[in-house]
């Protein structure tokens, strides 16, 4: 979606957390102001995209116009301060479940455990390296 040079100046803007090729994450006081603009002062999203010196062209109409609806909700289900907090990722989705243990010993177990089985693995790959050579 955006090469390099696109995420080097997105990343400039002091609006932004951070920009990959994929994504834009926004500060929480940007999504809140964009919000309030929108309601208070009937800016369009592109105005207030642009005004916050974002080159609407680059990041696309349809991805600002689906950030102000998202935040919008989000501002009108839960309020201001659920707007300000970073959510990605703390819906559980996607990456590895944290393992729980209801005490010390158990994770120690766990560990002891976790630490044999990749020494043996490091072994058996020596193994096959071995053999590999002529």
């Amino acid at each position: 979606m955006f090469n390099q040079e696109q995420i080097k100046k997105i990343s400039n803007n002091k609006n932004v957390v951070r920009c990959s090729s994929k994504s834009i994450t926004y500060t929480g006081r940007f999504k809140l102001e964009a919000v309030r603009q929108y309601y208070e002062q009937g800016y369009s999203p592109k105005m207030i995209f642009e005004k916050a010196g974002f080159d609407v062209d680059v990041i696309s109409k349809d991805k600002i116009k689906g950030c102000l609806t998202r935040w919008r909700k989000i501002y009108n289900k839960k309020g201001e301060k659920e707007l300000l907090k970073e959510n990605r990722g703390s819906l559980g989705q996607g990456g590895k479940p944290k393992i729980k243990y209801d005490n010390d010993k158990d994770k120690m177990k766990y560990l002891e455990t976790k630490i044999a089985y990749l020494e043996e693995e490091n072994k058996y790959l020596k193994k096959m390296k071995k053999l590999e050579k002529p």
